[in-house]
């Protein structure tokens, strides 16, 4: 997909729209139902083809990325701790963005292999569902410790049951019993639908993405630095681990995707209840005003160069 694809077209359409103060918010009930659809559609296509191709493998490759969740974690931490000298709480919130992972974007390389014609493993769906909890229980430690003012209870209802995890398991678990021909009779709006609706869903990312930027020119060069440098050097941590388990080109492109995103849904609703001591500006301004449209226009070209390098 290159940076003149309809789809990516439709987020620049959005940034344009939010930078000239245009009226072009969809309306609350229909960004959730274009957000609902969007999941449904990336967890029953992951469904069926889990179905058609198990793997034996799969418990191994799935230990492989939670650590590789856990570790970009991590890593972000130190960085932003000892190396940006933010405060233990917004160092830790927004590593745990990063450690987790953004759907949208995932949807967005889902869409580049399709155009491309290329293939990959169907657990990439499992593999985006499992990285949204590893890195933010390591947020929440690294920034709390397991002392007792950490609501754990409320926590993991917020990232096992929030509504972007629960609607891809779902669909994951949908697509998995029903099979291809039990759901061809709702292709026309769960497939055939499916780049128009994310051509909308990226639209509205547009729209928010220009409402985050006066965080930029508060928190200055510092925080686009690292949002700008931390998808690349992630992305290549990604495409080596996924080169490693023996992924296919299109399952590394995958998987790189995953782990140079930074999560704008289930990460933020997470470190509300439980860091709520961090500034959420300045995660949702790295993660969303400038990670995300970096690597929808320059990021998954790149991985894709990486995964084609790997495996040449």
């Amino acid at each position: 997909m290159s940076t003149l694809d309809p789809v990516v077209l439709f987020f620049v359409l959005g940034v344009a729209a939010g930078l000239a103060r245009a009226d072009l918010r969809l309306p609350p009930a229909i960004y959730d139902f274009v957000s609902m659809l969007l999941l449904l559609s990336i967890g029953m296509k992951g469904g069926v083809e889990l179905a058609r191709h198990s793997s034996s493998r799969l418990a191994a490759e799935l230990a492989a990325v939670i650590a590789m969740g856990m570790a970009l974690a991590l890593l972000a931490f130190i960085v932003l701790r000892y190396l940006g000298r933010f405060d233990r709480a917004n160092a830790a919130a927004i590593a745990a963005h990063y450690g987790s992972v953004s759907v949208g974007t995932f949807a967005v390389g889902v869409a580049y292999l399709g155009r491309a014609g290329i293939s990959y493993e169907p657990q990439m769906i499992l593999f985006l569902v499992v990285l949204e909890v590893p890195a933010i229980l390591i947020g929440v430690v690294l920034a709390r410790g397991f002392g007792p003012g950490t609501e754990w209870g409320r926590l993991l209802h917020e990232v096992f049951l929030g509504r972007g995890v629960f609607l891809l398991l779902g669909g994951l678990a949908i697509g998995w019993a029903a099979g291809q021909d039990g759901l061809e009779g709702l292709s026309p709006l769960f497939v055939d639908l499916f780049k128009g609706v994310l051509a909308l869903f990226l639209l509205e990312m547009g729209l928010i993405a220009t409402e985050h930027m006066g965080g930029f020119r508060r928190h200055g060069a510092l925080l686009a630095t690292f949002a700008l440098v931390a998808p690349v050097v992630f992305g290549a941590i990604g495409a080596v681990v996924g080169f490693a388990i023996g992924l296919s080109i299109g399952g590394t492109v995958l998987l790189a995707t995953l782990a140079a995103s930074a999560s704008y849904i289930a990460a933020p609703a997470a470190m509300r209840t439980a860091i709520p001591q961090a500034n959420p500006a300045l995660s949702l301004t790295a993660a969303l005003a400038i990670s995300f449209p970096f690597n929808i226009l320059v990021g998954i070209p790149l991985y894709s160069r990486i995964a084609h390098w790997l495996h040449a």
